[in-house]
């Protein structure tokens, strides 16, 4: 638009100056020919003075300041029209006998005139008769500024036409660009999902190259993924071999040196089972983010394998989830944190475990809570801060909460999933997931 309107402010001035120099062409030929008419007419009084038998109709030249002049002179006298009343217009330093001259001069009664002016012999032995027409410029000034006037209304019309135009073009034009950003974000959401072939060729390249790169990605994260689950695999067996040394070495009675290493072996173990869980995580989130997961009938499930486990026979467990709640994540995902959230409250609850779930103006929330000790609010806000281990949050919070924080993190940069913990109203840790329906 800023464009156009600079073409367009481009061409009013160009046309405007056109305009100028075509009126005034005009205006120099209707002088020039009145002037070629006084030159037909003029004649020499024997002193040497002028006079011109011509009849010429233009009421301008009948009164006083009509805008019309005309002037015959010799160095013996002039003659000149009724519209001069007593002014006299100035010869000039030279004029041209063989042709027709024009300039803007100072004319009479003050204003500037458009003159045109020739020397020209009546008589071959006379002497030389300047003969001089002119117009007010103030009329082609008027005429210059009513075109202007006219022509700024037209092309700002124009103008709103041509840029409404170029609206719908570009609207039109960078369409196809909107489904790019949808397949984005749905190739974003899932490593696995790929661009459409349904593009114009314009940007059918670019579709190639970021399913490329997409197929690129993904076979990275898949050989990443596998060669972590190797490696953790892999270090099971040295550390099956290191806890039968451990056994040796308490049975010989080095039971300070077999202690030191059973801790050394738990610390690697749960390093590797943390990798492999989030590993697994990793391969259900990404499995299908765009998917809904009803999160009652995994928490019924859960909850019902809970119950026959030592811990869970001792608890009340409640499930008050409404039957229409979706989550917007894959069964598998919902799975992992709902099983690591409702074991990590299971291990320190005292009587009661309850698993709920809301539909919020802003999105799903899934709550479980405990009767425990629970944390208090600084350890919990300490353990969600940028950098916190949550592994280091306590006894019992550690790998479960780790693992659904990675869940919940990961699903927020694509669905605004969070993870909050707090004080539940049984008394021990609650802790919250909530989807936002929008991502910020």
């Amino acid at each position: 638009m800023l464009a156009i309107l600079a073409a367009l402010a481009v061409s009013w001035l160009a046309m405007t100056w056109l305009f100028e120099r075509h009126i005034e062409r005009r205006e120099i030929a209707d002088l020039t020919r009145t002037g070629q008419a006084l030159a037909a007419a003029v004649r020499l009084e024997p002193n040497g003075a002028p006079v011109a038998d011509v009849l010429l109709t233009d009421p301008r030249l009948l009164h006083a300041m009509g805008g019309l002049y005309w002037q015959v002179s010799t160095p013996a006298g002039f003659k000149n029209s009724m519209s001069m009343w007593d002014q006299v217009l100035k010869p000039p330093a030279s004029a041209p006998s063989d042709a027709w001259a024009s300039r803007i001069a100072a004319g009479p009664f003050g204003d500037r005139i458009l003159l045109v002016e020739r020397s020209v012999r009546p008589d071959r032995n006379g002497p030389a008769v300047l003969i001089q027409v002119a117009s007010d410029e103030k009329v082609l000034r008027a005429a210059r500024r009513e075109f202007g006037r006219d022509l700024a209304l037209f092309l700002a019309g124009l103008w709103v036409v041509l840029s409404a135009a170029a609206a719908v073009q570009v609207t039109l034009g960078l369409a196809p660009l909107a489904r790019v950003r949808q397949e984005l974000s749905r190739l974003r959401k899932s490593p696995s999902a790929r661009m459409s072939d349904d593009h114009p060729r314009e940007i059918a390249p670019l579709a190639e190259a970021i399913n490329a790169l997409a197929e690129a990605r993904e076979g990275d994260l898949g050989r990443a993924r596998r060669r972590a689950g190797d490696l953790a695999h892999s270090l099971k067996t040295p550390l099956s071999a290191l806890s039968a040394q451990s056994r040796r070495a308490r049975e010989a009675g080095a039971t300070e040196a077999a202690d030191g290493l059973d801790d050394a072996i738990a610390a690697v173990s749960a390093a590797l089972e943390a990798e492999l869980a989030r590993a697994r995580a990793a391969a259900a989130r990404e499995a299908a983010f765009a998917s809904e997961t009803a999160p009652l009938a995994v928490g019924e499930r859960l909850v019902a394998v809970l119950e026959r486990t030592a811990e869970g026979e001792r608890l009340m467990f409640d499930v008050e989830i409404p039957a229409d709640l979706r989550a917007p994540v894959s069964e598998d995902a919902v799975t992992e944190m709902l099983g690591a959230l409702i074991e990590n409250a299971a291990r320190f609850a005292r009587r009661q475990v309850r698993v709920s779930g809301v539909q919020t103006a802003d999105g799903p929330v899934l709550f479980v809570e405990d009767d425990g000790p629970g944390m208090d609010e600084g350890r919990a806000e300490a353990a969600l801060a940028r950098g916190a281990r949550l592994d280091e949050a306590g006894p019992g919070h550690g790998l479960g909460l780790a693992i659904v924080r990675d869940l919940a993190e990961s699903s927020g940069r694509i669905l605004g999933a969070v993870l909050r913990m707090d004080r539940s109203d049984l008394g021990g840790l609650r802790a919250a997931i909530a989807w936002r329906s929008s991502v910020s």
